[in-house]
């Protein structure tokens, strides 16, 4: 077993800013798109530029987009998020349509996620290769299907009187005597 985990960022997985518990907050802060005018590696990136860059930009006005000629360079997209990590693409010889799914993918992530290492809120000394524990471990799987309330799965109750008759029958005989 490799201990390169040993050296990652640790953290609890949570969403950052209670995303999506009052409103969604997107996380991608700022795309930088870095190409060459030339290079026909950057060809796919200049068709983007061109057709769907202002479309990306006015439906997602929270993202700033930056756009970096550079020379004799491979074609980079780079995504910055809120909590600070850099997401870098190599976009070599790709076309506009896989730059745009690179972009929304981008848009839907919390940040590099790759970096971190998830910690559990449980420990065991003795891990189980059956996984934890559930409430619905040891259900019969014919529960799924069925629609409640249901005549056969549930327990007919033995109730002579209602907490409230009791009340009221108590109440009576008190104030007999």
């Amino acid at each position: 077993m490799s201990n390169s985990h040993l050296f990652l960022k640790s953290c609890f997985p949570r969403a950052p800013l209670n995303n999506g518990i009052g409103r969604y907050v997107c996380q991608l802060q700022r795309v930088t798109l870095k190409f060459c005018k030339n290079n026909g590696s950057s060809k796919g990136m200049r068709e983007f530029i061109e057709n769907n860059l202002v479309d990306f930009a006015k439906e997602n006005p929270g993202v700033v987009v930056y756009v970096k000629p550079r020379r004799h360079r491979t074609p980079v997209l780079v995504g910055e998020y809120l909590n600070g990590g850099r997401e870098w693409l190599n976009c070599r010889n790709s076309t506009k349509e896989d730059i745009l799914k690179w972009i929304e993918l981008l848009k839907t992530q919390n940040g590099p996620s790759s970096t971190m290492r998830l910690r559990k809120m449980w420990h065991t000394d003795v891990p189980s290769i059956q996984g934890a524990w559930t409430p619905f471990m040891l259900r019969s799987p014919e529960m799924n299907l069925v629609t409640f309330p249901s005549e056969e799965y549930s327990t007919p109750l033995d109730i002579e009187q209602s907490a409230t008759e009791k009340l009221l029958e108590l109440y009576k005989e008190e104030k007999q005597t």
